[in-house]
C-alpha cells in the first residue's frame, strides 16, 4: 500500500517562524499524497497537538521559544513513535552540533533551512531535498500506522548460502555465502537515519585492527561534527577525512560534505584522495565511488562492506562486485530501518551473506572482521 490523496502523509511542522511554516506548506502543496495537517510554533504545543492527533512526518525547529526542538524531541518519540522526525537546521557548526545530537537521540533526519525567498523557490534543491526525505520517511511512517493493528516483525535473514526465501513483502533476499579471506577494510554507507545506526554499530568494532571508512551522506559542517560524536559516543577515534590521510589500524574516517572519498595505495600504505567529481546517486559524498576505489586498492575479497539505513541504492553498484569478488556484504534489516532504501537495495540484489537488525550488525560485522 502507498499513501493518496484520499488518505495522505500528515505532516506536522513545528517553527517559530511564520516564514519557514509558510515555505514548507508551499514547498509540500504540489505533492498530492502528502498533508499538512498541523502548524504549530513551538515545542511545547508540538506535544499537546500530537496528543490529539495522528501524524506521520514531524518537521521541527532547533531553536523556539517555550521548548526547544531538542527539548521536546524525547518527548514527541514517546507521544507518536511511528512518526518520523526531521530536524530543521542551519548550515552553521552551531546548528549541525545540535542536530547530529538530535540525530543520535532518534530524528530520522534533518533538511537545511532556506535563508531567503529565492532559496526557498520551487525552483530550488531545498525543495527536492525536502519533499523527497518527507515523502520517503511518511511513506514508512505511514505503513507503519497502517499495519500497526496488524503483523508480525518479519524474519530475519540470518548468515548462510540459502535457497531464496520471501521476506519483508514482496522483496526477496537471497542470501550469499560470506567471503573467505581477512578483510584488510571495513567500509561502511548510510544516509537518512545513519547517525543513529553508526552509533550503535561502531562500539562493536572498537579494537579492530582495520581502518574503518564511513560515507554518511552528509552536507559540509555537518560531517565533522558527526566525526566528532562517533569519537564521543563509541570510543573509537573518528576524524573527518583529509586528502592525504594516512589509513592507519583500528581508526575511523568520515567522508567529508561535498567531497567523494577515494584512495590510493603509496608504498605499503593506503592514502585518502577526496575530490568534487560529479554527484553519483544525486550525492557527494556518494557510496559507491568509495567501494570502487577500495576494490581497486584491496580487491574485493579483502573487504567487509556495511550498508546501513538510507534512502535511494546508494552502494548497490559497488557492492555487487565486492560480494561476486569473494568479499563480504551486509545488510540492515527493513524492520529496523528508517528507511530500507539503500541496504534493501543490495538485500535484495543477491549479494549479503547477512540482512540483520541494527542491534545485531557490529557484533556480525566483528565477527567478519576477525574470521
Amino acid at each position: 500500500m502507498s499513501p493518496t490523496p484520499e488518505n495522505p502523509v500528515r505532516i506536522l511542522v513545528v517553527d517559530d517562524s511564520a516564514v519557514i511554516r509558510g515555505f514548507v506548506s508551499r514547498a509540500l502543496s504540489d505533492t498530492p499524497a502528502l498533508a499538512l495537517v498541523g502548524s504549530v510554533s513551538d515545542g511545547a504545543q508540538a506535544l499537546e497537538f500530537l496528543k490529539r492527533n495522528q501524524v506521520d512526518v514531524i518537521i521541527l525547529d532547533i531553536e523556539m521559544p517555550v521548548m526547544t526542538g531538542l527539548q521536546a524531541l524525547p518527548e514527541i518519540i514517546r507521544i507518536a513513535p511511528d512518526a518520523r522526525v526531521v530536524m530543521s537546521s542551519t548550515l552553521t557548526s552551531e546548528g549541525a552540533e545540535v542536530t547530529v545530537r538530535a540525530l543520535s537521540l532518534g530524528a530520522a533526519d534533518y533538511v537545511t533551512k532556506p535563508t531567503s525567498t529565492r532559496e526557498a523557490d520551487s525552483t530550488t534543491e531545498w525543495k527536492r531535498d525536502l519533499t523527497a526525505k518527507v515523502q520517503a520517511l511518511g511513506a514508512a511512517a505511514w505503513n507503519k500506522r497502517q499495519a500497526r493493528s496488524g503483523s508480525s516483525a518479519p524474519a530475519v535473514a540470518r548468515p548462510a548460502p540459502v535457497e531464496p526465501k520471501r521476506l519483508y513483502g514482496d522483496s526477496e533476499v537471497k542470501l550469499r555465502a560470506a567471503g573467505r579471506l581477512t578483510p584488510e577494510i571495513v567500509a561502511i554507507g548510510s544516509s537518512t537515519g545513519g547517525p543513529q545506526a553508526l552509533f550503535q554499530v561502531l562500539p562493536k568494532l572498537k579494537g579492530l585492527p582495520q581502518p574503518i571508512v564511513i560515507t554518511q551522506h552528509m552536507p559540509k559542517t555537518f560531517t565533522a561534527i558527526l566525526a566528532q560524536h562517533i569519537t564521543r559516543e563509541t570510543g573509537l577515534n573518528a576524524v573527518e577525512a583529509k586528502h592525504g590521510d594516512i589509513l592507519q589500524p583500528g581508526q575511523v574516517y568520515v567522508a567529508p560534505g561535498d567531497y567523494h572519498m577515494l584512495f590510493e595505495r603509496v608504498g605499503l600504505q593506503v592514502k585518502v584522495v577526496l575530490n568534487q567529481g560529479p554527484q553519483e546517486n544525486f550525492c557527494r559524498p556518494a557510496v559507491d565511488p568509495m567501494l570502487r576505489s577500495l576494490m581497486g586498492i584491496y580487491g574485493a575479497e579483502k573487504m567487509l562492506v556495511v550498508i546501513l539505513t538510507g534512502m535511494g541504492s546508494d552502494g548497490a553498484k559497488g557492492a555487487r562486485p565486492v560480494a561476486e569478488g569473494g568479499g563480504t556484504v551486509l545488510a540492515q534489516d527493513q524492520a529496523s530501518s528508517v528507511v530500507w532504501g539503500m541496504p534493501g537495495a543490495v538485500a535484495t540484489a543477491g549479494i549479503c551473506a547477512a540482512v540483520l537488525p541494527i542491534t545485531e550488525i557490529g557484533a556480525e560485522a566483528r565477527k567478519m572482521a576477525r574470521a
